[in-house]
């Protein structure tokens, strides 16, 4: 911390407020020969009409004048906030405790009585001068701390934007890296890449009308695409088999959730995280009858549950290599039929509420080859 310069005579102003002509020129000789700037005001309305004019550092005010006092213009001195620093120094030839005490309740910063003793005069106007200075020091520390913070909180917002641009670059990067390696996998599965949109767009829609929040809602939107990530390692003699598959064609086409998993794991961010479980159980059912693990009911996250309702309507209402797609109200009669044993009873419930908007989706990114 920086202090204040130690104070001079020579740029200390002080104006001296005395209704005695003699008094007035005594105090201006004393102060001035020891290099004070001294003014003088005849009474406490003159001081005030030269106040703001001279701006002193100390006054010197005699307690009694005609017009205005010492102990009215003390108040009115100390109870505004551009004067209030001002030293003020009651002049006063009764020495008691009461007036005093009225005074030190108007604000006064220190007495001094008649007849001046001058060391005790000196050293009055020399302790208030400090403090003065002191108190504008502060003042105006205050007001270079304040100008550094507003510099400092300009440039950390400077940081922040620049940092959320490069985070939005970054985020924007990692989304279509994701987009990308899902059309990989589509590619090899000889679909049109409608269908990470439309799986995308029913979890989406189904979490939304769940109330999960806005961060989980955009978490299975950008993730659920990678759900099949697996299939990039299986043969494409089974992927595109014709005919249905062998039993053990079936074990090698099932570890496609394992492979899925393992390509995705390890990963600090949030979607790619969303995304290892997805692949890992998207194909697990709500009565244990799935695979890999055979989990049963809620032991299932509920964002795989999503995908997997969502994986499943699509599927039925897609082309696949071994049947072509069914009607979409055959669809549903499916899912519906499905509920408690595939699928969760209540995400069942809610796709049948959810059902127009369903069918819009799936009418808006229409494969070609689908029905």
């Amino acid at each position: 911390m920086f202090f204040p310069e130690i104070e001079t005579p020579q740029n200390t102003k002080i104006l001296v407020v005395d209704d005695d002509p003699a008094i007035r020129e005594s105090l201006k000789a004393i102060l001035s020969s020891d290099g004070y700037q001294v003014y003088t005001s005849k009474n406490g309305k003159e001081a005030l009409e030269k106040l703001f004019e001279i701006n002193p550092d100390i006054m010197l005010v005699d307690f009694l004048m005609p017009e205005l006092d010492g102990i009215s213009l003390c108040k009115i001195v100390k109870n505004n906030p551009e004067t209030v620093d001002i030293g003020f120094i009651l002049i006063t030839a009764v020495n008691d405790l009461n007036t005093r005490i009225k005074g030190l309740s108007a604000g006064a910063d220190d007495f001094l009585n008649k007849p001046f003793f001058i060391p005790e005069l000196k050293a009055r106007i020399n302790s208030i001068s400090k403090i003065k200075k002191y108190r504008d020091f502060l003042k105006n520390y205050q007001k270079v701390l304040e100008k550094e913070v507003e510099k400092k909180t300009s440039e950390l917002q400077k940081l922040y934007l620049k940092l959320q641009v490069a985070f939005n670059e970054i985020k924007e990067l990692s989304l279509e890296i994701i987009y990308r390696l899902a059309k990989a996998v589509e590619f090899k599965d000889m679909c049109t890449g409608f269908h990470i949109h439309r799986i995308s767009f029913y979890s989406t829609k189904i979490a939304e009308h769940l109330g999960l929040s806005k961060e989980q809602i955009e978490i299975i939107k950008y993730s659920s695409p990678l759900h099949d990530i697996g299939k990039i390692k299986i043969p494409e003699s089974i992927l595109l088999k014709p005919e249905p598959l062998t039993k053990e064609e079936w074990e090698i086409m099932k570890t496609h959730t394992i492979i899925g998993a393992k390509i995705l794991e390890g990963s600090k961010t949030k979607y790619l995280k969303a995304a290892e479980k997805i692949a890992l159980l998207h194909h697990e059912k709500w009565d244990g009858t799935g695979y890999p693990y055979g989990l049963k009911g809620k032991k299932i996250p509920l964002l795989v549950r999503i995908v997997s309702l969502a994986d499943a309507f699509d599927a039925l209402t897609s082309d696949r290599p071994y049947r072509k797609a069914c009607p979409v109200e055959t669809a549903f009669e499916i899912i519906k039929n499905e509920s408690g044993k595939h699928f969760d009873p209540e995400l069942v419930e809610l796709f049948f509420k959810i059902k127009n908007e369903i069918i819009e989706i799936k009418t808006l990114f229409q494969d070609e080859k689908s029905t």
